[in-house]
């Protein structure tokens, strides 16, 4: 079975990137190291913020996707780990209220 994690990277502009990788050291390495184009490029250097459990690949992959899509507020919420937050802080909560 292969596995990876869930991670959240801060930029220099205060900025969250959110990717997924076997390897999370060298993930970073290579983001930080790295001269081709993307988001990081122009935002280094970088520090890693928050990583999941290893998980299965392709739920990591489905979390990922659903990071991503967060607002910046519900992914500083998981970063400090405050759990019980995070319902609170889903667009579709709101739109129920």
């Amino acid at each position: 079975m292969k596995t990876g994690y869930v991670y959240i990277v801060e930029c220099s502009d205060q900025s969250f990137y959110t990717g997924v990788t076997n390897n999370v050291e060298r993930r970073l390495y290579e983001h930080n190291t790295s001269k081709q184009t993307s988001y990081i490029l122009n935002r280094k250097p970088i520090k890693l913020v928050w990583v999941s459990d290893e998980l299965d690949i392709q739920d990591a992959i489905s979390v990922e996707k659903q990071i991503k899509g967060w607002r910046r507020e519900k992914k500083i919420a998981l970063i400090n780990e405050q759990f019980d937050d995070l319902p609170d802080l889903s667009v579709a909560y709101f739109r129920k209220k």
